[in-house]
């Protein structure tokens, strides 16, 4: 009976807190409910197109991305990503913003059609239809905010072009 008064104490600690405690169970990214005014760089008014706001950070050391991509043999697209000043943070990871760590979001044609803690991955393509497409890839901090210098989000673009859907 003990252990059940410290578990409901403990619970009730949590919730009060608001999940300060780290007592959550799931990315905040994912959820989209946590936003830090931490003391890495400054956050704007400005927000992407799925309403998550820019992180602005001066352009000495901040995160750089390059994409690359190039068609694969079995319908589909290899995507390779070269960052600067950016580290990829591991599944599970606190959503507190640090200097120079987060997630990657690939887009197509400003579509969501993933979220990268790695740097390649293989884009299916049922994803990428006939025609010309714009293929995104963009940093986010860990609290989902976007990285930005000089108001603009940290991301690279590169158009394919498929002959086959």
């Amino acid at each position: 009976m003990r252990w059940t008064r410290g578990l409901l104490t403990a619970l009730a600690v949590c919730a009060l807190l608001g999940g300060a405690a780290g007592c959550g169970a799931g990315d905040a990214h994912e959820r989209g409910t946590t936003v830090s005014a931490s003391p890495v760089g400054t956050l704007l008014d400005t927000m992407d197109e799925e309403g998550r706001l820019y992180r602005e950070v001066g352009r000495k050391g901040a995160p750089e991305v390059a994409i690359e991509i190039q068609q694969d043999s079995a319908d589909g697209w290899d995507v390779r990503l070269t960052v600067r000043n950016f580290r990829f943070s591991p599944a599970g990871t606190r959503a507190v913003p640090v200097a120079g760590r987060g997630v990657a979001r690939l887009y197509v044609d400003g579509r969501t059609v993933a979220r990268l803690r790695t740097a390649e991955c293989r884009l299916a393509g049922r994803l990428v239809p006939r025609g010309t497409h714009h293929v995104t890839a963009r940093l986010y901090a860990d609290d989902g905010t976007v990285w930005a210098v000089r108001g603009k989000p940290v991301e690279s673009t590169a158009d394919i072009t498929a002959s086959e859907s």
